[in-house]
């Protein structure tokens, strides 16, 4: 039997509910056993961008994804210990009982052409592309790619935005889980402008 697996990473800084509505809804329609929302390392294309450090932005994946079925953190990028691209991720969790799937908004579509590895990502599995309400047939650069797309509602809230409300003192409940919320109160994340 074959294990259907989203592999939806980032770097979450800090992760939201777009993030989880887009897990859920893409393990939902494309009947994945299970979608690993595999938390960057080192995101080496937005070096110098990142406020939190893995392991605590690792610490709110987890909690914003506890008791939702089929969701995971996942620590494999951060357990590399060096910059990492998504054919070496894809490649760490390949085996002959496995499908995998790229879980990606139609933003991060856009930016494959900037992607290492490219040609090995396209046989290592196939793209989902997450495209919401407004957002029409983005598809991967380049032909031989299996796509999938899955609609998602409009969520209009970004990380960017998250992280200045909460340096502003402004609420972010709502707009993060509840469990993400507590832990980014606990660690004291974010409250620098």
């Amino acid at each position: 039997m074959t294990e259907r697996i989203g592999v939806f990473g980032g770097t979450f800084d800090p992760v939201h509910i777009g993030h989880v509505v887009a897990a859920v809804e893409t393990r939902a329609a494309l009947r994945l056993d299970r979608v690993l929302m595999v938390v960057a390392g080192d995101p080496w294309q937005k070096r110098d961008q990142v406020v939190a450090s893995a392991v605590d932005r690792l610490a709110l994946v987890a909690a914003a994804v506890e008791g939702i079925e089929g969701v995971e953190a996942s620590a494999l990028e951060i357990e590399r210990g060096a910059p990492s691209v998504t054919a070496d991720t894809l490649e760490a969790l390949a085996a002959p009982d496995r499908e995998l799937f790229v879980v990606l908004g139609a933003d991060a579509v856009r930016n494959m052409p900037t992607w290492r590895r490219l040609d090995e990502t396209r046989k290592l599995a196939a793209i989902a592309v997450v495209e919401r309400s407004g957002e029409h047939d983005v598809s991967p650069p380049g032909e031989g790619w299996r796509v999938e797309h899955v609609r998602i509602p409009r969520l209009e809230v970004s990380s960017t935005d998250l992280r200045n409300r909460l340096a502003a003192g402004r609420p972010v409940d709502g707009l993060v889980p509840p469990g993400t919320v507590r832990a980014i109160r606990e660690r004291d994340l974010y409250t620098q402008p």
